[in-house]
C-alpha cells in the first residue's frame, strides 16, 4: 500500500446486529479468506464533490499482525477480521471538532463552510442514488485545511425504488428520521434529516437531547415531534434551514442540492455565529453583537 498510514476500521454487517451504548446499532464483524484488494480512489479536486468522501484504498479479508496505531500506542487486531482502508485525515471526527469548541463556539463562516461541505458531499451522494443512512458528526472528518468529508459506509445503500424495502431502524438514535425510527418506509430523505440535526450541533457545538433516554428520545421525536431547541441569536437563514430538514414529513423536506443553494445564500460577512458561553447571557440577542 502506498499509504501505510491510513485508517483502518472494522466493518459491519447491515443486519443482525445490536444496540451499543452510543445508541449505534453495532454488527459482528465478518470473516472470509485472507485477501488484500485496493481499490483506486475517485478523482477529484479540491472544490469538487467527489472531494468531500473519504476515499476507499483498499480492503483486507483476514490477515495476520494487523496493528491499528492508536493515541495508546498499537492494538492488535484478530486475524479473522474484515477491514477497510481508507484516507487518514489528521483533523479527526468533526464531532471531536465540535467537542473542543464548545465553550467558545464558531465563528458563522466556519459554520457555513462546515455545513455547505457536508451538504455538497450528501447532494453528490443521491445524485448517485446513495442514501448514507447514518449521517451524523461522528461520521464525517477533516482534512489538515479543516475540509470535510463523508466516512463511514457502512450501512449505506443504493436507494431502493420501493420504500418498502428500505431496513428499518438503520443509524444512529438522536439523528434518525421519525419515520425510521417508526418503521416506516423512507428513502433519501432521512439524510435530509440527520443533516439537519448536525447543522443545529454545527451551530450550536452542542449535543442534541442530552438529558433524555434512548426511549424517551425516539418516543418524543416520532410522537411529540421533539427537535433540538434553536438559539434565539441562529440567524433565521440558518434556522430555517434547519426547520425544513427535520419536517416531521418527509416529501416536505428539501433535496440536498436545494440546501446547498440555501446556504450558499447566507451572508456571513456580519457574523451570526452562537454566542461564547462566557458571554452569553441566555443568549438573548436583543443587543447588537451576534456573534462571531
Amino acid at each position: 500500500m502506498s499509504r501505510p498510514w491510513a485508517r483502518a476500521c472494522p466493518c459491519r454487517r447491515r443486519r443482525g446486529g445490536r444496540r451499543g451504548r452510543s445508541g449505534r446499532l453495532t454488527r459482528p464483524s465478518c470473516s472470509s479468506s485472507p485477501s488484500l484488494r485496493a481499490a483506486p480512489s475517485a478523482p477529484s479536486t479540491a472544490g469538487s464533490t467527489t472531494a468531500r468522501m473519504s476515499p476507499f484504498i483498499g480492503a483486507t479479508m483476514g490477515s495476520s499482525d494487523l496493528q491499528i496505531q492508536t493515541d495508546n500506542g498499537p492494538i492488535s487486531m484478530p486475524r479473522n477480521i474484515c477491514c477497510v482502508v481508507v484516507e487518514y485525515l489528521p483533523g479527526g471526527a468533526l464531532k471531536s471538532y465540535l467537542i473542543k469548541n464548545r465553550r467558545r463556539k464558531l465563528a458563522f463562516k466556519v459554520v457555513v463552510q462546515l455545513a455547505l461541505d457536508l451538504a455538497r458531499g450528501l447532494s453528490y451522494l443521491h445524485s448517485q442514488k446513495i442514501v448514507h443512512r447514518d449521517v451524523k458528526t461522528e461520521n464525517m472528518l477533516l482534512d489538515k485545511s479543516r475540509t470535510l468529508k463523508i466516512a463511514d459506509f457502512g450501512v449505506a445503500r443504493v436507494e431502493a425504488s420501493n420504500p418498502n424495502d428500505m431496513t428499518g431502524e438503520t443509524g444512529t438514535l438522536g439523528y434518525m428520521a421519525p419515520e425510521v425510527l417508526n418503521g416506516n418506509p423512507y428513502n433519501r430523505k432521512c439524510d435530509v434529516y440527520s443533516f439537519g440535526i448536525c447543522l443545529w450541533e454545527i451551530y450550536c457545538c452542542d449535543m442534541p437531547y442530552p438529558d433524555l433516554s434512548f426511549s424517551e428520545m425516539t418516543s418524543a421525536v416520532v410522537r411529540q415531534n421533539l427537535r433540538p431547541d434553536i438559539p434565539r441569536c441562529c440567524p433565521s437563514s440558518l434556522a430555517n434551514v434547519m426547520k425544513r430538514c427535520w419536517d416531521a414529513n418527509p416529501d416536505k423536506r428539501p433535496e440536498m442540492d436545494e440546501v446547498v443553494s440555501l446556504l450558499e445564500a447566507i451572508d456571513t460577512s456580519k457574523g451570526g455565529g452562537m454566542i461564547p458561553v462566557d458571554q452569553s447571557q441566555g443568549c438573548l440577542c436583543f443587543r447588537r453583537y451576534r456573534g462571531p
